[in-house]
């Protein structure tokens, strides 16, 4: 070998050396471990909301990845495809950025793991999944705040996933090394370097443009995110985070609620047009207050919100062989009472409830928003709700089911309650949890028992929320020596086998329930400090499938029973209020306050004003258990003082005055800019209380 050989091979390229000893990865083995890595990245998220140790319930079973691969080949939902588009989007963003595959997938194997931990420290303390809210907590300051937020397991998980993350890098810098391309993704030299930045650029601008628009819009009903979405299988389960999480994915569950549409704003809303509707009704509180002798906020007040209980004979077609709840009959016909129109039909009981705390009304919230606890309330700065004119102290909420339910055990930290008694809630867990014979939900009279030893706690006014379990679907059969028999009335269609079977349960659930309420009133009659029930059933149970099929019993099947009782302490028992026949729930608590001659704040006298003039009112009603996609189509219920139902154009110019300023009232407490916060339209008088 002559000299110039002997240089020429001292002066190889170490680089071209490489080449020559690994060859190139092809482009299609790219595409493979790219999906690989997606696939990867998605069930680390999903591993993140998986079921923590000793958690299970039927609300929130395991739906992970298994069921969406499952549902992909059996069902043709693509919701598995969703999820992996979504995460590919991402990962493409931070593969043109970094320009090298092998340190992309890293990148976002790291951030799927981060993710994945965060999800499961938050399951195993709240057993909710992480909310747009979460992320404004940390926006505002409160950063160094989330070391307090971690399980005892913290160590150890942070530990197992950082293992996961060394394993994964190990073998990225292996393939790194065996990959002649070493990953690079666009790869251009001379003139051609301007396009190849172009086209880097263009990879990260249109992924983002499309992740944007969809955030932006997958919320509102009838966008085009929505139907993608919806088309490719994402079915909101918005009665709970971890559940949804699950069924759906980390990330479209998490999408779809960052930016719902609440409202159209007013095109009169404005400061100005905010200042004139609380002076308005200021005058309106003062002229009811001289006439009132007690404030409000002297009572006790207990709200109870009793599973699906709705009298079986109001049903069309349906009739029993005895009256299943004659304790509350004879009630009714006593106090304040009547039928209660409700936005739900076998669901949505989370909806009532919220309307009864706040006096806000589903009717007037744009068709997307489904779900108040969980798109609106998380994200809310300011949330008034009625309890807070008791204070915070004397603020009790108790519900014998899971407190993750609708988000409930945080909401009811930022409305205000001190405590919260649920199955699981900590510290807070309730004290009575007794079952009736074989059905799986805490009983009526165990809830009411739990409730009094709060009442009875102190001689401090109260304001106390329960919310029973009892009555919750289905009805199998549970209660043994069950005389009940539901039959169809006659020239009514005949029952289903299995609908009778439902109805007899359910009707010697309502029965249970009947004499717990008598027992718990009674028990409150004796009690020496002055206490005024709200009772009222959120919605029928979804049973009624021979009625449900005929659209002209739809608003038989969305009304309930509601009352209104005080004891012999409060002076005020056995009062009954004119306008009381049919009501909704926003109008509750204006009307305990008539029934307790109390003294009003200008929002409660606006209530009261509007339950004068439209007796009912609910947001288009279907006879199908309870969506969670959108408010069905149609036009708002109204209902009058006989319960007839009234199109809006009938209704009177006041009556139109009045819902025209509840929309501006609402709007401005829930997507607007609070201008009635710094106004006393939430004070009651003399300062007792505010929202």
């Amino acid at each position: 070998m002559n000299s110039i050989e002997r240089l020429d091979i001292k002066t190889v390229d170490p680089a071209q050396q490489a080449m020559r000893k690994h060859k190139p990865f092809r482009g299609w083995l790219y595409a493979v471990l790219f999906i690989v890595i997606d696939f990867l990245c998605l069930a680390i998220l999903q591993i993140g909301v998986s079921e923590p140790t000793g958690k299970s319930s039927a609300e929130t079973s395991v739906a992970g990845l298994g069921d969406m691969i499952t549902k992909l080949f059996t069902q043709g939902n693509c919701v598995l495809l969703l999820n992996l588009l979504i995460i590919g989007l991402v990962y493409l963003v931070v593969l043109m950025v970094a320009n090298r595959f092998w340190v992309a997938s890293p990148i976002m194997v790291a951030l799927a793991l981060i993710i994945s931990v965060i999800e499961h420290f938050k399951m195993e303390l709240r057993y909710e999944v992480v909310q747009p809210a979460d992320l404004a907590f940390i926006h505002n300051g409160n950063a160094g705040e989330l070391t307090t937020f971690m399980p005892s397991d913290a160590a150890a998980t942070i530990t197992m996933a950082a293992v996961v993350m060394a394993v994964v890098i190990a073998l990225c810098a292996w393939l790194n090394h065996i990959d002649g391309r070493h990953g690079s993704m666009i790869r251009m030299s001379g003139k051609a370097k301007g396009l190849g930045a172009i086209i880097r650029i263009l990879l990260i601008v249109l992924p983002v443009g499309a992740l944007g628009l969809y955030t932006h819009d997958v919320g509102t009903t009838d966008s085009w995110a929505y139907h993608v979405s919806r088309g490719m299988g994402d079915t909101p389960s918005m009665w709970d985070s971890v559940y949804d999480a699950q069924r759906n994915g980390v990330l479209p569950a998490f999408l779809r609620v960052v930016n719902p549409k609440v409202m159209d704003k007013p095109a009169d809303y404005s400061e100005a047009t905010m200042k004139q509707i609380a002076d308005r009704y200021a005058k309106e509180a003062d002229a009811i207050n001289k006439n009132r002798a007690d404030k409000l906020t002297n009572s006790t007040v207990i709200a109870v919100l009793s599973e699906s209980l709705a009298d079986p004979d109001n049903v069309p077609g349906v009739t029993l062989n005895e009256d299943p709840m004659p304790n509350i009959h004879a009630i009714m016909e006593n106090t304040t009472s009547g039928k209660m129109l409700s936005s739900g039909y076998g669901g949505g009981t989370a909806n009532l409830e919220y309307m009864e705390l706040t006096g806000l009304s589903m009717a007037n919230f744009d068709s997307s928003l489904t779900s108040p606890y969980q798109q609106l309330v998380p994200a809310e700065s300011w949330t008034p709700t009625f309890n807070q004119m008791w204070g915070k102290q004397h603020s009790i909420a108790l519900h014998p089911y899971e407190a993750s339910m609708y988000s409930r055990e945080s909401n009811y930290k930022k409305f205000g309650f001190s405590h919260f008694y649920a199955l699981n809630g900590g510290t807070d867990v309730i004290s009575h949890q007794d079952k009736l014979d074989d059905s799986p939900y805490v009983c009526d009279k165990a809830a009411y028992e739990s409730t009094l030893e709060q009442v009875e706690s102190t001689k401090d006014p109260q304001f106390v929320q329960l919310m029973t379990m009892q009555n919750h679907m289905p009805y199998n059969n549970w209660y043994k020596n069950n005389e009940f028999k539901a039959t169809n009335t006659e020239d009514s269609p005949a029952l289903k086998e299995s609908e009778t079977e439902a109805i007899d349960t359910y009707a010697k659930g309502v029965q249970h329930t009947d004499e717990a309420t008598a027992d718990f009133l009674e028990r409150l009659d004796s009690i020496d400090k002055p206490i005024t029930v709200i009772f009222y059933g959120d919605h029928l149970p979804g049973i009624y499938k021979t009625a449900g099929e005929d659209s002209a019993n739809s608003i038989a099947l969305h009304e309930t029973n509601y009352f209104i009782w005080s004891n012999k302490a409060s002076g005020r028992q056995g009062v009954k209020i004119d306008d009381s026949a049919y009501s909704s729930p926003n109008f509750f608590m204006a009307q305990a306050a008539d029934q307790m001659d109390a003294k009003v704040s200008p929002y409660l006298a606006f209530l009261e004003r509007l339950h004068a003039n439209v007796a009912a009112m609910e947001p288009p009603v279907v006879n199908t258990i309870q969506g969670w996609d959108r408010i069905p189509e149609g036009n708002n219920i109204y209902l009058d003082q006989d319960g007839k139902e009234v199109a809006y154009a009938d209704l009177d110019a006041q009556a139109k005055q009045l819902l025209s300023d509840y929309k501006l009232i609402q709007y401005d407490i829930t997507a607007g800019n609070h201008y009635l916060k710094d106004t006393s339209f939430m004070s009651l008088p003399d300062n007792a209380g505010t929202m």
